[in-house]
């Protein structure tokens, strides 16, 4: 029997148990959260639905009582503060990187085996701390950024050309935010490659709007998404508890890929039941070298940063 515990029942926690339980991607679902009562309601909520919806997937919450995660197969951490107007993503750090620590250690102390995916920000330093608090091997403590950064560069170009989101595919490395890596030479509209399609200066627009897509609808709400960040950690999830080895970029701890050693970045991976399969290594031209090399670089400072905290 498949169980997922979803830690932080707010908006993206809300929305990945829905769809997890929509769906039917697993059996049982336990949200968490600090708040009382937040993420037993929520839980109620999605399961009065499954009556309309048609799904048999249970979901049940819990105000910290981790005992009710116990022996979880995957657990998604969204836990922490969301942006805020005016913020950097660095500027959450000291702060969720207490509340993933705590987080962490809670779950593997109910779930020793599960795979942990992070969704907290800042993305690739909360994998980092996921990943040293947990003490798990390296393809077992993963973050979501990638799908959801690779999902808002195919809306756009889906709106660019006016055809179906579907016939996008599209890979993005580095880290999460304003030095993320889009590839165009990767990027294929049912199988044309895209520079064939869009004029040099939209695509360049498209992928300066992708870089900058997450404080768009900061600016926007005055908060953080939740639509489809929560959709995009449900479809990792999916991979792992279905075994279907598929390809996404996720944040994982480099061990000498791309020229990299101890750093957590975004690169193409294959996904199913052990978590990480294999990190897949493209064959990168100067230019993209030279702005993964960027990214590494932010990722590092930041890195540093949370070790001078010494979390």
């Amino acid at each position: 029997m498949s169980k997922v515990t979803v830690v932080g029942a707010g908006n993206v926690g809300a929305t990945c148990a829905d769809v997890l339980a929509y769906r039917e991607i697993a059996e049982e679902i336990v949200l968490v959260d600090i708040k009382e009562g937040v993420a037993e309601g929520k839980a109620l909520d999605i399961f009065q639905k499954a009556p309309i919806n048609q799904y048999d997937s249970r979901t049940t919450g819990s105000t910290n009582d981790y005992t009710k995660t116990a022996n979880s197969d995957v657990v998604v951490i969204t836990s922490g503060l969301p942006r805020k107007p005016g913020m950097t993503r660095d500027d959450l750090i000291e702060t969720n990187a207490g509340i993933v620590k705590s987080v962490t250690e809670n779950v593997i102390k109910h779930s020793p085996n599960a795979i942990i995916i992070v969704v907290s920000n800042p993305l690739d330093v909360m994998t980092y701390q996921a990943h040293i608090t947990a003490g798990t091997s390296r393809n077992k403590v993963i973050g979501m950024a990638g799908i959801l950064d690779t999902a808002r560069y195919r809306a756009f170009l889906a709106e660019e050309l006016n055809v179906s989101p579907k016939e996008i595919q599209a890979i993005l490395m580095g880290g999460h935010g304003d030095t993320m890596v889009p590839l165009p030479r990767y990027t294929t509209v049912a199988g044309i490659p895209v520079t064939e399609l869009v004029a040099k200066d939209k695509l360049d627009a498209i992928i300066e709007r992708t870089k900058f897509g997450g404080g768009e609808l900061v600016k926007l709400m005055g908060t953080s998404a939740w639509y489809a960040p929560g959709s995009a950690a449900a479809q990792m999830v999916e991979a792992i508890l279905k075994n279907q080895r598929r390809v996404f970029p996720v944040c994982i701890k480099l061990e000498g890929e791309y020229g990299i050693d101890d750093c957590y970045l975004g690169v193409p991976v294959i996904l199913g039941k052990n978590g990480v399969e294999k990190v897949l290594e493209l064959d990168l031209n100067a230019e993209e070298k030279a702005l993964l090399e960027t990214s590494r670089g932010h990722v590092k400072e930041v890195m540093e940063v949370l070790n001078k905290l010494g979390k």
